[in-house]
């Protein structure tokens, strides 16, 4: 075989292997990151209804959580449920470490009426709501839920709940004109100090009202509630 052939050959090697491999680098400059999918996301309706006669519920507070409670029956009252249970500001409750999403109704609910809030947070295990407002017309009384499993509702499914009125702990129910903070009666609302000698969460056993018998208390049998005090639906939209 003629010599300039072989090496002309051997030559068209080298150069095809270094166009080959500067193709190759060019295809990887030119390959695009492609990002991960957004994580899928889940949603619940939360509707609550007033079903007292003459309560208004403070503007209704909701929270998804994984982990944490908002109170613990027997239990003294953290200072966020404190506030929520004696002036009906939220802000704290809805602010906790453990809350994840939370919703807050711009206004309070009146007695028949109902208000409804939306939450989203990624889709994850153990998924909880939790809901709060305050009896307006009391000292430190207060509705809600408490650490609802919502993980294995399905989109379009629901859940109904009803719920009583629980004590705070941290005021003492003297129903007076000072320390009722509601449209009625018009007192003081949040108050740091604790006059309530069981400072613990337990079920609230209702307004007395001045005409059956409470000397302090300034309100009357309009304010009175029997149990439940709310129903709340929760439906799981997306």
């Amino acid at each position: 075989m003629n010599l300039n052939l072989k090496k002309i050959t051997f030559a068209s090697v080298i150069i095809s292997g270094t166009l080959a491999l500067v193709a190759c680098n060019d295809n990887d400059k030119d390959d695009v990151m492609i990002p991960p999918p957004p994580p899928a996301m889940v949603s619940y309706d939360v509707t609550v209804v007033n079903l007292t006669e003459g309560q208004l519920l403070s503007p209704i507070a909701a929270v998804l959580h994984t982990t944490g409670e908002l109170w613990e029956l027997g239990q003294p009252a953290s200072v966020a449920l404190e506030k929520l249970a004696e002036s009906g500001d939220s802000q704290d409750l809805v602010a906790q470490d453990f809350v994840m999403s939370s919703a807050s109704a711009d206004d309070p609910t009146m007695p028949g009426e109902n208000e409804m809030l939306t939450l989203s947070i990624e889709e994850q295990a153990n998924i909880k709501l939790s809901v709060a407002s305050m009896l307006v017309n009391t000292n430190d009384a207060f509705i809600g839920l408490n650490s609802i499993e919502l993980s294995n509702l399905a989109i379009g499914e629901s859940l109904t709940f009803t719920t009583f009125a629980y004590d705070a702990g941290t005021e003492a129910n003297t129903e007076s004109a000072s320390t009722v903070p509601g449209p009625i009666v018009g007192g003081e609302g949040y108050n740091a100090i604790r006059d309530d000698v069981r400072d613990m969460v337990l079920m609230h056993a209702g307004v007395v009202s001045s005409a059956d018998g409470l000397a302090s208390s300034a309100l009357s049998q309009a304010q009175r509630f029997d149990n439940p005090v709310a129903k709340v639906l929760i439906t799981r939209t997306e």
